[in-house]
């Protein structure tokens, strides 16, 4: 059985499908073209960002799985994949304390004007009053998505004495003593810090927009570490613009990737103008898509893809 690893993941992967008689063929930076050449002769391929589209499976011949390094699978044509007997599976729960950690420590340096009181200090402005932070005990956390990273982050959460309340589309049951299951109008309703661990999706795209942020009664902090393109940045900006959304921590943003460095390097004048909101507003802390990523959750994605890979291989 022969695997293609085609972007920089763990050793781990290699090292331990090697151990079980697999062959590792690993050709991180292969193009478009070179892929569609060669993929007709291996059983699986193990990737993390990786457009895998139809145009290419239509050249897999062989492929009986596709292993995903991270949570979301939009850069996977699974649809046409799975039409044609090929798995897919990817280790959501390698990466989901990272992105628990790093959610938690945006917040938590929103709260507390960290990132400005740094700068200061850095500038030789000793300002304590007017770096004053807002106490997260007490305020009441509403989670939207209760999988693998929304359950992580309400764990993040114990001890800091806030009230924890979370609602998934898709699964139910999920209640403890930690955080309390309900239904999106209660959510909307108590909600002083909205947290998004959801997938991208024709359902879930820009699904917080204009319509979505009014239906809250009270101002509110978002936090997204899910994907960019969940929330519409122009509806965000106006809320912000307004006071109804407090302030915003976002890992992920609708412009990312090249698109970023395209917009960024563009004359402000001709700038997106709430792109360029995000980029100067202290109310917003921004990170480069990188809450799933940790050195140790850099090893995990390994560890979860090589065990559901093993698991698989004795199933086919």
């Amino acid at each position: 059985m022969k695997v293609l690893i085609i972007e920089d993941l763990h050793p781990f992967l290699k090292e331990e499908l090697e151990k079980t008689d697999w062959q590792c063929n690993v050709q991180v930076g292969i193009s478009k073209e070179k892929l569609k050449e060669i993929i007709s002769t291996y059983d699986g391929i193990a990737l993390r960002s990786f457009k895998l589209s139809k145009e290419i499976l239509e050249k897999a011949k062989k492929l009986k799985f596709i292993a995903r390094a991270g949570s979301g699978m939009e850069n996977i044509d699974v649809e046409y994949a799975e039409s044609r007997g090929i798995k897919c599976i990817n280790s959501p729960e390698g990466n989901r304390d990272a992105v628990a950690e790093h959610a938690l420590g945006m917040l938590l340096s929103l709260f507390n004007n960290l990132n400005n009181a740094d700068k200061e200090v850095r500038s030789g402005i000793w300002d304590r009053k007017g770096n004053w932070g807002v106490a997260l005990q007490g305020k009441t956390v509403g989670i939207i998505g209760f999988g693998n990273t929304g359950n992580a982050f309400a764990k993040r959460l114990q001890g800091l004495d806030v009230k924890i309340i979370a609602c998934d589309k898709y699964k139910t049951g999920f209640e403890t003593d930690l955080v309390q299951e309900v239904d999106l109008k209660t959510l909307f309703k108590e909600t002083d810090v909205l947290s998004l661990h959801i997938p991208l999706n024709d359902e879930t795209k820009f699904m917080v927009n204009n319509d979505f942020i009014q239906q809250f009664n009270k101002s509110f902090y978002l936090i997204n570490t899910s994907r960019g393109k969940v929330v519409k940045t122009d509806d965000l900006v106006e809320h912000l613009k307004s006071g109804k959304i407090t302030g915003a921590c976002l890992d992920v943003l609708e412009y990312e990737g090249e698109l970023f460095e395209e917009i960024r390097n563009q004359k402000p004048e001709i700038r997106n103008s709430s792109f360029d909101y995000l980029l100067k507003s202290e109310k917003v802390i921004l990170s480069p898509h990188v809450a799933g990523w940790t050195n140790e959750a850099y090893l995990k994605h390994s560890q979860v893809l090589a065990e559901k890979i093993k698991t698989l291989n004795s199933e086919l």
